[in-house]
Parts: structure tokens; C-alpha cells; sequence
């Protein structure tokens, strides 16, 4: 059976009359729309067809019809109209995006809450270092007897130091040795990499100095951990009660336990591959107890080789112009509000803040 451009509107009216009232349409609330220019028995057969097709469903048997999950993802993906923000919304995201936010930790909380004021809906946002930071070089410095200083420069430009007793003494020529094994097998490796095998070949390698590698191993691979780890901050998972599909106390509950920051974090982030926004509808979600919602997520630029992500958990039912336009305009404010000042020349070759 083909989808037909008079199939396509029709769909995308029953989803936004639902969207707009939450309950099941009928072809009668279709015939009275403006721009529906068909008889009664056209947008009976065009909803039959539809139901057949998979695009909508019918709860009871005297009921309208409501979308199903792909009927929602042939709307998100290419019926919906393009919502625009009005002045005052622009205004209002604007105004509350204003105060600069300084701390990773402080940002996605307070991002968190404002995505969720705007939206009416539990909002999630995430921050983490884009990629993964790893080992660029390591220097094994003497600082004076019985000690040396473990230096570690990483992928984002960091450099962390270590201060390490020695249990025997060590020449300078052995530290010399130590810090080529440690660059030529250590570099470019993720916190995973650091097995026990790749311990005892580093060892093997590392002559009179071997005694301090499995230290600077476990310090290198406990370091690029926490720049890996992602901050992840929950906000407003009570508004879900205001939605109608969540009257239902044990469906709230079901969905409601999930709402955590271990849960969401595991959603398949649009931090790590492709631009834009993602839209998971219904069953498109890894986890059980969000068959029955659909996530929206976009991603910002925080600078200094970190990137956030925002997202809401809502009804299948949400209206998705209106909360994609919300988050791609909150993602814009945050990437520029973050942005590096432009670097412009000054004469004699030095350079000055724009």
C-alpha cells in the first residue's frame, strides 16, 4: 500500500490534534481542520489505510485513532512543520541562559533545570570530554633523593603531575630508559587499553626502573577515567505526571524509577557521532521502561575538548517542533555563550583578544 502525499497529511493532523488535546481523533475532528479540503468517507478510508499500514492505532473499538510509534517517527521525520519562537520565548531562554555558568558539575545541573522549566518535561543534561583524552607524552623528572616526579601531558592539553617515592634507588639513565618505554607504549591509549598483559610487557621493558610502572600505570589509566566519565544531571522527572498518559500510578512508577542519571546516561548520546538533533520514538529506547516515551536530544560545545548534551523524556505523544526548536535553540545559546573569544593580530606579530 503506497503512503500518498493526501496519507501523509492526513497523519500529520491526527498527530497534531493529538499532540494538542491527548485524546484519540476522529475522522469528523479532521474533516472540520481548514486545509482539509475531503469528505468524510476520503479521511475514513485514508485513516483505515493508515491503520493498516501501522502508521496509527485505535485503544477501543468505538475510539478515534492515536499515532503509533511509526507513525511518530514518519512525522518527525518528515511531517512535522518548523516551529518558530516567539520573542518572548527567545526572550525567556535568553534571560535564563544569561548568568555564566563556570563549573562543569554547576552547568549540567543548572542546564538540567532550565531545559526543564522550558519544556515542561524531565530534561537530562550531560557533559564529557569529546573523544576521550589519552597520553601524549610522559617525563619521569628526578625531584630530589628517594623521589621523582611523574609528568603526564594529555590529548586536551592538560598536564597532570605525580609525586613518587622511590622503594630503591634509580640512576638518571634508568629514568631516561623509563620515559621512552612509557612514550613509545603508552601513548595514544584509552583507560581500557591498560590491561595486566600490557603491565608486564612495560615492565619487561622498563630495566632498574621497572618497580614504578605499574604506579604510573594505575595513575595515567585512573586520570584519562575521570576525563572520560561523563557528569550527568537529571531535572523535573515529576512533571511527567502532569502528562495524561501517566495518570496510570503504576505506569508513572514504572517510568519514574528509570528517570536516573545511570540510566540516561546508557541513551545512545549524540555526544559521540553525527550533528544535529535525535529523536528516539517509543521502542527505538534501549531501556524496557522507556518503551512507552521518546527522548530528544541536541548537543553543545563547552569548550576546552568538552562538549554537553541536553535531552527531555516525554509522552510519544510531545510535541516534537516545538521541544527539537527549544533544545536547538538552547544548544545554539550554550555553544556561543561558551565560545572562545577570536584571536585578531596586533602589529609586531602579537596577538590580542577580539
Amino acid at each position: 500500500m503506497e503512503m500518498t502525499e493526501r496519507k501523509k497529511k492526513v497523519l500529520r493532523s491526527v498527530v497534531d490534534l493529538y499532540i494538542r488535546t491527548a485524546e484519540p481523533v476522529g475522522s469528523k475532528a479532521i474533516t472540520e481542520l481548514p486545509d482539509m479540503n475531503y469528505s468524510s468517507a476520503t479521511i475514513r478510508n485514508e485513516m483505515a489505510d493508515l491503520l493498516t499500514m501501522g502508521y496509527l492505532e485505535q485503544p477501543h473499538t468505538s475510539a478515534g485513532r492515536i499515532p503509533s510509534a511509526a507513525g511518530y517517527r514518519l512525522y518527525v521525520d518528515e511531517l512535522m512543520a518548523d516551529y518558530r519562537l516567539s520573542m518572548d520565548e527567545t526572550k525567556s531562554i535568553n534571560t535564563a541562559i544569561e548568568e555564566k555558568m563556570q563549573q562543569v558539575d554547576r552547568l549540567v545541573e543548572k542546564v538540567a533545570k532550565l531545559v526543564s522549566q522550558a519544556t515542561d518535561l524531565p530534561a537530562i543534561s550531560m557533559a564529557a570530554r569529546r573523544g576521550g583524552a589519552t597520553a601524549t607524552r610522559f617525563e619521569v623528572i628526578p625531584a630530589g633523593a628517594g623521589s621523582v616526579i611523574l609528568v603526564v601531558m594529555l590529548s586536551d592539553e592538560q598536564v597532570l603531575n605525580k609525586l613518587i617515592k622511590l622503594p630503591l634507588s634509580v640512576t638518571q639513565s634508568d629514568l631516561q630508559v623509563l620515559s621512552a618505554v612509557l612514550n613509545a607504549t603508552l601513548t595514544g591509549l584509552s583507560p581500557e587499553e591498560f590491561t595486566p598483559e600490557l603491565l608486564q610487557k612495560v615492565m619487561n621493558s622498563a630495566g632498574e626502573a621497572a618497580s614504578l610502572v605499574p604506579v604510573i600505570m594505575d595513575f595515567t589509566a585512573e586520570a584519562l577515567s575521570k576525563q572520560a566519565n561523563a557528569n550527568v544531571a537529571v531535572a523535573g522527572q515529576m512533571r511527567l505526571l502532569g502528562q495524561p498518559e501517566y495518570r496510570d500510578a503504576k505506569k508513572a512508577q514504572r517510568v519514574l524509577t528509570k528517570l536516573d542519571e545511570d540510566a540516561l546516561a546508557n541513551l545512545p548520546a549524540v555526544l559521540e557521532n553525527g550533528n544535529g538533533t535525535k529523536v528516539l520514538v517509543g521502542p527505538e529506547n534501549i531501556t524496557q521502561e522507556l518503551k512507552d516515551t521518546s527522548v530528544v536530544m541536541t548537543k553543545f560545545d563547552i569548550g576546552d575538548g568538552m562538549q554537553g548534551l541536553i535531552g527531555v523524556v516525554g509522552p510519544t505523544r510531545m510535541d516534537y517542533a516545538k521541544v527539537t526548536a527549544r533544545l536547538s535553540y538552547f544548544a545554539e545559546s550554550l555553544s556561543k555563550m561558551f565560545a572562545k573569544p577570536e584571536q585578531k593580530q596586533l602589529p609586531g606579530g602579537k596577538d590580542e583578544e577580539a
